[in-house]
């Protein structure tokens, strides 16, 4: 059975503390999701069954991109394939998946959630509902695939969320930005027919967002 637990032990802390803010946060509960993050050719990713608010280092397990585990001695979570083919398709630097209750609650009504704040565009506008499918199934990883075309966030009808980023944090980011806009979405379709931003007005945002450095600090320039 492999051991190897010098084998990414920053890249396993990081998911740990991913994990904790997560559950911290709602998104993670209980063992229900999973956790994990590239480096080179392997991916450490939180095992089966672990509680995530309490995962340790030991409970990440190190496996290749063809899911042969090669660090840790608990099997890894049954989602590993469909973390590996998000690796493998946009080279992305973390995943997560969580059953967190805002984007839950999404994906039991719609078939999309629409762009209905310019953050959203931040995952790439509107968001996918994937069709159910078994958890851990061949089928579930195709429908997330799909789903995820040109985006970096999906719904999993009747099942959760995933969401990838270039690296950890930004992964967390997603997630946590996928759950508040499930909830914004929520809350305003408790009222009425929220407005949907069309696609001038996404691409205006764009637009703006180039020009002006949007989501970044800048130094006041000071006048000669």
């Amino acid at each position: 059975m492999p051991h190897g637990t010098a084998l990414l032990q920053a890249e396993r802390q990081a998911v740990v503390d991913a994990c904790h803010r997560l559950a911290g946060e709602g998104l993670l509960i209980g063992t229900a999701g999973n956790v994990s993050v590239r480096a080179g050719e392997h991916v450490a990713v939180t095992a089966t069954g672990v509680v995530l608010g309490r995962v340790t280092p030991a409970d990440v397990t190190v496996v290749d991109l063809a899911g042969s585990v090669v660090a840790g001695e608990l099997a890894p979570t049954s989602e590993l394939e469909l973390h590996l083919g998000i690796y493998r398709r946009w080279n992305a630097g973390a995943v997560v998946h969580t059953h967190s209750p805002q984007a839950t609650a999404i994906s039991l009504v719609l078939d999309e959630l629409p762009c209905v704040h310019y953050q959203q565009l931040l995952l790439g506008g509107a968001v996918r509902v994937a069709p159910f499918a078994v958890f851990g199934s061949d089928e579930l990883a195709e429908h997330v695939w799909t789903a995820l075309d040109g985006k970096s966030a999906a719904l999993l009808a009747n099942h959760g969320a995933v969401v990838h980023g270039p690296t950890l944090p930004a992964a967390v980011d997603n997630a946590l930005l996928l759950e508040w806009a499930c909830e914004l979405y929520r809350n305003a379709a408790a009222i009425g027919a929220p407005r949907v931003l069309d696609e001038g007005q996404q691409a205006a945002v764009v637009e703006a967002a180039l020009r002006r450095g949007y989501g970044r600090t800048h130094r006041i320039e000071e006048d000669l």
